[in-house]
């Protein structure tokens, strides 16, 4: 066995790498033909979620395969190698094994113990079975990753650390607080039709929202959602429209979560800005406040308030300051708080800081002149700043009225990240979740989970290097029985007048002889190929006895056709 993974994940890169490194059907597949195209792999297989993007392969050489991978993931993801190598990490052989086993316990999740990757994992065999990428390897170590994870649902508690993303997500929208209560007589709406947002829809609907829209680009799927919806016994109204209605749906939705395979934004801050703007109280409509349709403007005036002309007061700041008063330094809230703002609106916050009163500025004003000038590099490149970072501090986010809360679970993302700063607007996207998780207790049970992962690792491996030790064995036997069959072939000749009963028990005799010589041998070879470092036992008993490496060969590929033909649908997920 020569497993081979290459991959980024949460783990190891922010969100924005990920975003722009995600895969679709379409790019994973030809990922997956053209990886086995490449010489050192011989399998291949692709894990693509929401926060990761993990490329499996059996590889014949380590280094060179670490190359290839590494390459083909920069090819297929657009993001260049330079770029993209800092954030992947490497896993061989046994090593690779339990990564894939943790991450089908839930344990390398961002939310530790949620289920849904196992159906993830399902769905990337199926799919390197359906391209013909997956072999035996693969086949064997994917099933067997599924059947670790329900071992570790069913024999410990790790259900009690995690839940779905999607559950996750609407407790941050609910401040944590109970969903059910949150969400009751909400009016929802759910853009997407696949297997996250029917999740989605179906625990909107368990919550007791009273109305939930599905908003599909195939208004079949979206159908179908809304009658299974309408059927479950929860009492919800489901309806379905099409993507074009969206606009009108937001005006009349209290929650919306999104997860489509769209590569663009589904829903920008102009279409939010619209959505809520005769929502929000009278109170909220300060000037500057009011989103751009409603006043002619632009997009940067619907996600902030307008500059003053007070230099050193909170009017002569283009960041909206009312949320947190206390703060200090140049972006007040972090640099989410100018993220998406453009060129000259950075300079004209620039300005407000080297004019800020005492109370406002930072501790160390050389640093926050150094970053806003940093942020104004960036954004005179693109126009504005390339990177939507995350949304305002918890609490101060948490403490916002929100007439519409939305809920993104794309990758990448569908939602603009710049509505977090809207008037009215509560967003939660994977990049806040992930923040969000990083504080989430551990269950007891989790190490329970590792113990068992580490088990089944060995386990695997055992019967790997079992199995790698099994076609030398019997082309042993083979050459043993070809050697019985040559004897009797020489004592015919040279005893022609035997009669059938005596040439029958020479026969059984000198085969009884040879099998007790044999039996002990390779029943020991066999234990202890299982061993770590066992491999070498195969290579000894092929020099030993001098068998031929073709044979050995020829063993290993018939046994693989039997195996296949025994059973048409041995390896489907």
């Amino acid at each position: 066995m020569s497993l081979l993974v290459v991959g980024l994940s949460h783990r190891s890169a922010p969100v924005s790498v990920l975003e722009r490194a995600a895969l679709s059907a379409d790019a994973q597949a030809k990922l997956l033909q053209d990886t086995l195209a490449a010489e050192p792999a011989t399998e291949a297989a692709v894990l693509a979620t929401c926060n990761r993007i993990e490329l499996y392969a059996d590889v014949d050489k380590f280094h060179a395969g670490v190359a290839e991978l590494s390459t083909l993931l920069a090819q297929h993801s657009g993001v260049g190698l330079e770029e993209l190598t800092p954030y992947l990490y490497v896993h061989y052989e046994d090593r690779a094994v339990h990564h894939l086993f943790s991450v089908a316990c839930g344990l390398d999740s961002m939310v530790v113990g949620e289920g849904q990757i196992l159906g993830q994992i399902k769905d990337a065999l199926a799919r390197s079975q359906d391209l013909h990428t997956a072999g035996k390897l693969l086949n064997d170590l994917f099933q067997q990753a599924l059947r670790v994870g329900k071992r570790a649902h069913s024999e410990t508690g790790i259900d009690r650390a995690g839940q779905s993303l999607v559950t996750f997500g609407l407790e941050q929208l609910a401040a944590r607080g109970p969903v059910d209560a949150w969400a009751k007589g909400k009016r929802a709406l759910v853009i997407g039709a696949g297997s996250m947002s029917s999740l989605a829809a179906a625990t909107l609907a368990r919550a007791g929202v009273e109305e939930v829209v599905v908003a599909n680009r195939t208004l079949e799927r979206a159908h179908r959602l809304a009658e299974i919806l309408t059927e479950s016994g929860t009492g919800v109204t489901a309806r379905a429209v099409p993507m074009d209605d969206v606009a009108d749906e937001l005006t009349r939705a209290d929650v919306a979560i999104s997860c489509t395979g769209a590569t663009g934004l589904v829903l920008t801050a102009d279409a939010v800005a619209a959505a809520v703007a005769d929502r929000l109280p009278a109170v909220a409509r300060r000037t500057g406040d009011v989103p751009a349709q409603a006043t002619g403007g632009s997009a940067d005036q619907a996600v902030r308030p307008a500059a003053g002309n007070a230099a050193g007061s909170d009017d002569g700041c283009p960041v909206d300051l009312s949320d947190v008063a206390a703060a200090r330094g140049f972006s007040v809230a972090g640099e989410a708080a100018v993220a998406g703002m453009d060129a000259a609106t950075l300079e004209q916050h620039a300005a407000w800081v080297d004019n800020a009163p005492a109370e406002r500025r930072a501790a160390d004003p050389q640093a926050d002149a150094d970053a806003i000038a940093a942020l104004v590099a960036a954004a005179s490149v693109t126009g504005r700043l390339p990177e939507r970072r995350g949304p305002l501090p918890s609490s101060a986010a948490a403490a916002r009225p929100a007439v519409l809360a939305l809920l993104d679970l794309a990758m990448p993302r569908d939602i603009d990240a710049a509505v977090h700063r809207l008037e009215g607007v509560r967003l939660v996207d994977i990049e806040s979740l992930a923040e969000a998780s990083a504080d989430a207790p551990m269950a007891d049970d989790v190490e329970k989970v590792r113990g068992i992962v580490s088990d089944e690792v060995a386990a695997f491996g055992a019967a790997q290097r079992a199995a790698h030790i099994t076609p030398t064995v019997v082309a042993l036997r083979t050459m043993a029985a070809d050697v019985v069959a040559g004897e009797m072939a020489r004592l015919e000749g040279r005893l022609p007048g035997l009669e059938d009963k005596q040439r029958a028990e020479i026969t059984q005799t000198v085969r009884r002889v040879v099998d007790k010589l044999l039996h002990a041998p390779t029943v020991r070879v066999k234990q202890l190929a299982g061993e770590p470092g066992g491999a070498g036992y195969a290579d000894a008993l092929r020099t030993l006895f001098d068998l031929d490496p073709q044979t050995v060969a020829a063993v290993s590929r018939a046994d693989h056709m039997n195996n296949e033909n025994d059973d048409p649908n041995r390896g489907r997920a």
